[in-house]
């Protein structure tokens, strides 16, 4: 089955162009603000993270930093970097160093990044499935993957197959299920690797489909692989003149939510800039927030409390609803609320 972008939602130029230049401002996008607050404890050193997705710039000034090692693998046939700029984005949040000065990256001291390419080609889940399995063999703590099955197309490419249009539908069902039981025994081989250190904490992004600000509102349920078993499913909230409140595109019951509205991070290069900032919308961008989390708490946590289910659990206990208007109708979209950094605690003093 093909894979598909869980697709960002690009501002118009303009949007885009303010949202940029109220980080520089700032000097940090309020997305890190957010859940990091003004001088986190944590930076993520120490911490191994991979990046499911359209692969990465690496020119991009966001990663110029000589103590960052940049593994980069295709499983898709396409060839290496990052042609569609998604990839970028998302590793930049949740990674990046400063660029010019404006703070884009909530784990900016991760040192080592694994990024596999299973988005593009024909590859379809295979990728994906073989890109999971190399990251955990890698080492990787943490990964990130902004993506979902593609049940629609695949459909569609049945049907102009010369299925017919039922024969295509049950095809494309048991294929869509087949994926779901492959990728939950994936996460449960990783459950089982805690023993030998070969485990990670799997962060996916619930997916854009709902329509809140829709004639006839409605929303939809979160998208695969978030909703399999033991994977943080994350939600995006936006800035309002009083707080947060769900984005209007972010699919129902994840398990928590990042910001995902107006997210300033890497953007696409030319020859003569490298530094470009991009605005993007989309629980895609909300995703590597809380993977950049998944990192400080992993560096956070005592040697002995470094296991994926144990950091996923304080990465839950971490959310907070405080700052999030919601409705007990919408409660559902929230989840466990908005994530946050973890914090030291004081030294008693005797």
């Amino acid at each position: 089955m093909p894979l598909k972008l869980i697709a960002p939602r690009r501002a118009s130029k303009a949007t885009s162009r303010q949202q940029v230049e109220a980080a520089v401002l700032a000097g940090k996008s309020w997305g890190v603000e957010a859940v990091c607050g003004p001088n986190p404890d944590y930076d993520g050193e120490g911490v191994i993270v991979a990046v499911l997705d359209t692969g990465i710039n690496r020119e991009h000034a966001a990663f110029n930093d000589p103590n960052l090692e940049i593994v980069e693998r295709d499983f898709t046939g396409s060839g290496g970097g990052d042609t569609d700029g998604h990839g970028t984005h998302c590793a930049a949040t949740i990674f990046g160093r400063n660029v010019n000065g404006v703070r884009i990256g909530v784990a900016p001291g991760i040192r080592k990044a694994l990024i596999g390419k299973v988005i593009g080609g024909s590859a379809g889940t295979e990728a994906l499935l073989e890109g999971f399995q190399w990251a955990l063999s890698s080492g990787a703590n943490v990964i990130s993957m902004s993506l979902g099955f593609d049940f629609p197309s695949y459909r569609e490419w049945l049907v102009d197959k010369g299925y017919a249009s039922e024969a295509a539908t049950s095809q494309a069902l048991e294929t869509f299920m087949d994926n779901i039981r492959l990728f939950d025994t994936l996460l449960e081989m990783n459950r089982h690797q805690q023993s030998i250190g070969r485990s990670a904490v799997v962060v996916a992004a619930a997916g854009n489909e709902s329509g809140r600000d829709a004639a006839k509102p409605y929303v939809i349920q979160r998208s695969s692989p978030s909703a399999a078993i033991g994977v943080i499913s994350v939600g995006a909230v936006m800035e309002m003149a009083d707080g947060l409140t769900v984005a209007p595109f972010s699919n129902t019951n994840p398990t928590l939510v990042g910001p995902g509205v107006g997210i300033v991070s890497a953007g696409k290069i030319t020859k003569r800039k490298k530094d470009a900032l991009e605005a993007m919308d989309g629980t895609s961008m909300a995703c590597p927030h809380i993977a950049g989390l998944a990192a400080l708490h992993w560096q956070a946590a005592a040697s002995h409390d470094r296991k994926s289910e144990e950091i996923a659990e304080r990465v839950r206990r971490s959310c907070s609803r405080d700052r999030i208007y919601y409705e007990e109708s919408t409660i559902a979209d929230i989840g466990q609320g908005l994530a946050l950094a973890p914090v030291k605690k004081p030294v008693r003093q005797r």
